[in-house]
């Protein structure tokens, strides 16, 4: 929120700097983001008022203005700006001001010079050029009742700070200036000025039917009509400066009341044409596909859970969230009724953001805006309304169902807790000034505890920490005494069967790859080009941060895809990044919390070095980085051909560890790729995390004395046999000696059946306690050439 410290110094002005106040501010939990000043650093500007205006004789775009306001009588200025002309009051720049730096850092002085030939004694400016505001279009026109003469900066206060504090949404009692002002009143133990806000009287008997209808949604409804207002007359400079500083615009009177309320006191109000409105306000929950059409021009169809104001003609605005178009007050409005309501925080909750809006009224109404305060902010914006525009208020209307309204929260304060929980005691005294001065009523002193009745504008104090929290921040976290920590240094027992995760981190670092961190959330779209039909529904989120951002990952994969597709984007041409995480699954006895690994490759093999291979990675380059990966738990995986919608269907394989599927490797299917504008091929892989953690533990084995005896097998089989099919079958009957088996060949082409290929396998026999005879390698090598021919139509090459 931002604010006006010049504003804040109207209801408490304690004897500190900015300085200081940013950093009490801070220090209690506001965090300011940011100061800057109001205004650019100038000087010898003056309010002027232009007395009289001609056309250039010889430039067409330049009037030559007589200006009032130099104390040495009236000058000649030459001016371009299209609204000059006579009776406006502008700042006025004298010969000799000092104007703000422009692009080149330096300041602008001003001096007499001529333009085409017309002498020119000063200038007038705009906002842009004192760096007051934004609107470069022409002059700055001051008020009506501008004094001519004083100085600029005077008259503005210009001399004042913007402070933007970012609050916690626990904090909504501080969106408001009467909130910032109670925390400064009480850091500072200073007296706060509240404005005098007493009851209007009604002068005209005029009312306005309102009807509650949607329970505890809106449980308590203020309005009032004011009749026979002038919506020409504008707002008073000091009103508009404060909302400008408060990074609003000024639009017309009404308005304008409207975001001062909502900025000095919290409660976001609206008003209606009443001219415009159909026999009564209506507040109830939307029907289903019901449209209106919003103050910026968005044409909404509504859903059935969102809470509207209505009359009998249809909906007139969004609750808490935005005003319709068709009731909106414009340059023709006489009569107004003016709405401020309680609507509950849970009713308003993320239903702006699934709009794809974000409103100020929406900001507070879904942290919660003080339920007690709807009927003081009526009278507030009657009394500026009639001091500016006029009119002839009505009675105040107060609908509300008291069964619905929250009720009076108690929270009981031991004092011995003070001691535990700050880890010192605070004087009694001392606790009760602190709490009370927040606005906490002492009800009771009992047993060694008190009981305070929590202030309507507090939703965030609920329990006895709260409490404690309170008194911490006000008392001063600086304040407070430290203490070492006393932590038994116990180490935990580290499981040999248990292979530690950063043990695969720092395997796959070593390889190459980097750790990334994702969201959990992740794009339906996206988790739909992963998932296809056939795998798992996910979780979609009530009331997530984006619509980009609202399912609960199924697959780690999807977000390290779209992490490569920024990468790619910055001109990252070679990338390998992993990720541990959670997976969130749904199943028929809830949702299903998964830890898994997942790693992606892209781009070349090896980095541009001189000495470096030429080529892009392929299946194998990430298997092997797989098949790394799992030997740090002393098992064997096995890979075996599959089919996943996220992945190729011809380079896809399934990961058995200990004989239970673990996960998949592969290459992104070729339609993803294109759907994600990526030019190259993706090898990917996830896998269950807690399989590849499940390690063997290492046993001792006597090393063979004797040699070793190798046989060389070539076989000639059909091209979709695949050698894990082989090998299971080679190692099934091979005996007892088998030590070692692996592939060392795969051949197709000249001198061999198109149909079929030749897979070459080395084995190797030893015994553990003597040398192996022929009989004993011939045997099952035998054995095993006559299982392959039955099973597999196997021959030998």
């Amino acid at each position: 929120m931002k604010f006006s410290e010049s504003w804040l110094r109207t209801w408490v002005n304690p004897t500190v700097s900015t300085q200081e106040l940013i950093d009490q501010l801070t220090m209690a939990g506001l965090e300011v983001d940011a100061v800057e000043s109001v205004a650019g650093e100038f000087s010898k500007v003056v309010v002027g008022e232009i007395l009289e205006v001609e056309q250039h004789p010889d430039a067409d775009k330049l009037r030559v203005c007589q200006v009032a306001g130099s104390p040495e009588g009236t000058k000649q200025v030459v001016c371009g700006a299209p609204n000059a002309r006579v009776g406006i009051k502008i700042p006025f720049a004298l010969v000799g001001a000092s104007l703000p730096p422009g692009d080149d850092g330096k300041a602008f002085k001003i001096k007499k010079a001529k333009l085409r030939g017309v002498e020119s004694m000063g200038m007038l400016c705009g906002e842009t050029e004192l760096q007051v505001g934004t609107d470069d279009s022409g002059l700055m026109e001051l008020a009506a009742d501008a004094p001519v003469g004083v100085d600029f900066r005077e008259y503005l206060d210009l001399d004042d700070a913007i402070i933007d504090v970012d609050l916690t949404p626990n904090r909504s009692d501080c969106l408001s200036l009467k909130g910032l002002a109670r925390e400064v009143g009480v850091l500072n133990k200073a007296t706060v000025s509240a404005p005098d806000i007493k009851p209007v009287a009604s002068t005209c008997d005029d009312t306005f039917p309102v009807s509650l209808q949607a329970g505890s949604a809106c449980s308590r409804y203020v309005g009032r009509v004011i009749k026979g207002i002038d919506i020409s007359k504008p707002s008073p400079q000091w009103l508009q400066e404060r909302l400008r500083r408060s990074g609003l615009r000024s639009i017309d009177a009404v308005v304008d009341v409207t975001n001062y309320l909502l900025l000095e006191l919290g409660q976001p109000m609206h008003a209606f044409d009443l001219a415009k409105l159909d026999s009564g306000i209506r507040v109830r929950m939307a029907e289903q596909g019901e449209k209106i059409t919003l103050l910026d021009g968005q044409e909404i169809e509504l859903k059935a859970e969102t809470l509207i104001i209505a009359d009998n003609s249809g909906p007139l605005a969004m609750a808490g969230i935005m005003g319709g178009e068709s009731s909106s007050v414009s340059d023709k409005t006489q009569d107004i009724f003016l709405e401020s309501a309680f609507f509950n925080p849970i009713a308003i909750a993320g239903k702006a953001r699934s709009y794809g809006l974000h409103t100020d009224s929406s900001h507070r109404f879904e942290r919660g805006v003080d339920y007690d305060g709807a009927q003081t902010a009526i009278e507030r914006a009657t009394q500026l309304l009639v001091d500016i525009v006029g009119g002839t208020p009505g009675p105040v209307v107060c609908e509300e169902l008291a069964d619905e309204l929250p009720s009076a929260r108690t929270v009981t304060l031991k004092k011995p807790r003070i001691q535990a929980g700050l880890g010192f005691a605070i004087p009694d005294e001392e606790v009760v000034d602190i709490l009370t001065r927040l606005g906490l009523v002492l009800q009771s002193e009992i047993d060694n505890s008190w009981v305070f009745e929590v202030p309507s504008y507090r939703f965030d104090i609920a329990i006895e920490a709260d409490l404690l929290e309170e008194l911490a921040r006000i008392y001063g976290y600086n304040q407070l005494p430290t203490t070492k920590m006393r932590i038994p240094a116990a180490l935990p027992r580290l499981e040999e069967s248990q292979l530690p995760e950063d043990r695969l981190a720092r395997q796959l670092i070593a390889r190459g790859y980097q750790e990334a961190i994702t969201y959990s959330f992740i794009d339906p779209k996206l988790h739909k080009l992963f998932a296809g039909e056939q795998e798992h529904a996910a979780v979609e989120l009530l009331n997530p941060i984006s619509a980009d951002m609202s399912t609960m990952r199924t697959s780690i994969l999807p977000g390290l895809v779209d992490a490569l597709r920024r990468n790619i984007n910055r001109q990252q041409s070679r990338v390998r990044l992993f990720e541990k995480g959670l997976r969130f699954i749904p199943t028929a006895n809830g949702l299903q919390q998964t830890q898994g690994l997942a790693g992606l490759i892209y781009g070349e093999r090896d980095d541009a070095t001189w000495t470096a291979s030429k080529g892009g990675v392929d299946f194998y380059d990430i298997k092997g980085d797989l098949e790394s990966l799992i030997s740090l738990s002393g098992q064997t995986a096995r890979f075996q051909a599959a089919k996943h919608p996220a992945l190729h269907p011809g380079q896809c394989a399934e990961v058995f560890l200990a004989g239970e599927s673990a996960g998949y490797v592969g290459a992104l299917h070729p339609q993803l790729t294109k759907a994600l504008d990526i030019k190259q091929n993706v090898f990917v892989f996830e896998l269950d995390l807690d399989k590849i953690v499940a390690a063997t533990i290492p046993s001792f084995k006597l090393l063979s004395k004797f040699p070793e005896v190798s046989r060389d097998l070539a076989i000639l089989v059909d091209r979709d046999v695949t050698s894990v099919a082989l090998m299971e079958e080679i190692q099934a009957n091979a005996g007892d000696h088998l030590k070692n088996l692996k592939v060392f060949d795969v051949y197709s082409g000249e001198g061999i059946d198109p149909k079929r290929k030749s897979v070459a396998f080395n084995l190797t026999f030893q015994h553990p306690s003597r040398t192996l005879n022929e009989d004993e390698v011939n045997s099952p090598v035998a054995a095993i050439v006559e299982r392959l021919e039955d099973k597999f139509d196997a021959s030998l090459r």
